[in-house]
């Protein structure tokens, strides 16, 4: 049931919800709808893609450990297939002028899906002018000072525990649903079961990168991603998009292990495959290994890559549902994680904005050099140096998906057909 979850799961963590809950709750009758929203809700407080953690969680309501180890690795398993051939097809063909002309209209199309994005949380959380400051100032430290994005995400978790304190009904934003009385395996707390839990877990998310370290060196591209994708996994709050902005500048601009074109590559392969929308991150390791192979095979090495990068950044998920679903009770009662999750995903907004600008720069106006440098040495007027195909593409996938909520996957297949005419004509 879990695989068949995961192949119908396009379009990002909102579409895989609605696939979970039609098979789990509609049809199956697993679990209510308020033991769901229960669990869904828990999911997004977590660093991590809420879609697989969710899964996760249910696998564990329903079966323990096993079920829930079970049901995850089954929901990005074909997604984890899907990007690795995809990645080596790239890899091999990326300059040929078909799959060139074949991710020009893909990229257009993120681009629009990235900006619904910023649509549709805006709608969920900037419901007052305290949450539109604060999704403001997270645009400005990213897109004009390059903040770090786990500072910006730390701040924001702070200011919304400290207006908790003070204005608690300006923070609560994001409603929360009571649960029902279902039953659940777990649910009394064992300090003994949470330790066994967390050294357990902690051992397996960081053997890849022990075995790196010791086997390979610290400056080696294995050991690298291992430690990159680590720190990322545990700062990506408020879904795939908002901790995209993150790994894009670091993996483009300070590691260089791929040019910010491919990133949208990337983003285009995990946006037309099952799985998590955060399975781009193994096309990032893969394309990061593959450049720097080292003594190995280019494709060998790109594919131990992909296997590091997954590892590390769902290995933490299962550490996070094991450990955290005896605490739900209690965490639901808990009122100031409301407020807090509030101020993120308002800052998450920003983050995704800042995300959808830095690939606006690459994508109508073609520049591979970093945002800010690259505004200052554009010529004015802009539009003198903007690639009109993209921008015909990018607006009307954009209207597609926010004014007529079109199929993500017919929105994203009808923009590769115009891409390749645009290209190939062109």
């Amino acid at each position: 049931m879990w695989f068949r979850v995961a192949l119908l799961s396009f379009g990002g963590p909102a579409g895989q919800i609605a696939v979970m809950h039609r098979i789990v709750v509609e049809e199956k009758k697993w679990v209510s709808d308020a033991r769901f929203l229960h669990a869904l809700n828990y999911c997004m407080l977590l660093p991590g893609p809420e879609a697989q953690q969710l899964a996760t969680y249910l696998g564990w309501l329903l079966h323990g450990v096993r079920g829930g180890l079970f049901a995850g690795l089954a929901f990005i398993f074909p997604g984890f297939i899907a990007i690795a051939l995809l990645s080596v097809a790239y890899a091999l063909y990326q300059d040929s002028t078909l799959v060139a002309a074949l991710f020009f209209g893909l990229k257009a199309a993120v681009l629009a899906v990235i900006v619904q994005a910023v649509v549709t949380i805006g709608r969920r959380v900037l419901r007052n002018g305290t949450m539109i400051a604060i999704a403001g100032m997270a645009f400005v430290v990213l897109f004009i000072f390059q903040a770090p994005f786990p500072a910006v995400i730390a701040c924001a978790a702070a200011l919304g525990l400290v207006g908790h304190a003070f204005r608690p009904q300006t923070f609560a934003v994001l409603k929360r649903d009571a649960p029902d009385g279902d039953p659940g395996p777990g649910n009394s707390i064992s300090w003994r079961r949470a330790a066994a839990t967390l050294i357990i877990g902690g051992a397996v998310w960081s053997l890849p990168l022990v075995i790196c370290w010791m086997a390979l060196g610290s400056g080696h591209v294995f050991t690298l991603e291992a430690v990159f994708f680590s720190k990322a996994a545990m700062v990506t709050f408020g879904g795939a998009y908002a901790v995209l902005a993150y790994i894009a500048q670091q993996a483009v601009e300070r590691y260089q292990w791929m040019l910010p074109g491919e990133m949208l590559d990337g983003l285009a392969m995990a946006e037309t495959t099952p799985g998590p929308l955060i399975m781009v991150v193994q096309f990032v390791g893969f394309m990061g290994a593959y450049r720097n192979p080292g003594s190995l095979d280019p494709l060998t090495a790109g594919l131990l890559g992909s296997v590091v990068t997954t590892w590390v950044t769902f290995a933490p998920c299962f550490l996070w549902i094991f450990l955290g679903a005896p605490l739900i009770e209690k965490l639901r009662s808990v009122r100031w994680l409301t407020s807090a999750l509030s101020a993120v995903t308002a800052a998450v907004v920003g983050v995704i904005a800042s995300l959808a600008l830095w690939f606006a720069f690459h994508v109508l106006f073609g520049k591979t050099d970093t945002l800010i440098s690259g505004l200052v040495q554009m010529p004015w007027p802009v539009w003198s140096t903007v690639n009109v195909g993209a921008l015909i593409i990018s607006v009307a996938a954009a209207t597609a998906l926010i004014a007529f909520r079109t199929r993500l996957v017919t929105t994203l297949a009808v923009a590769t057909a115009a891409g390749v005419l645009v290209a190939l004509e062109g």
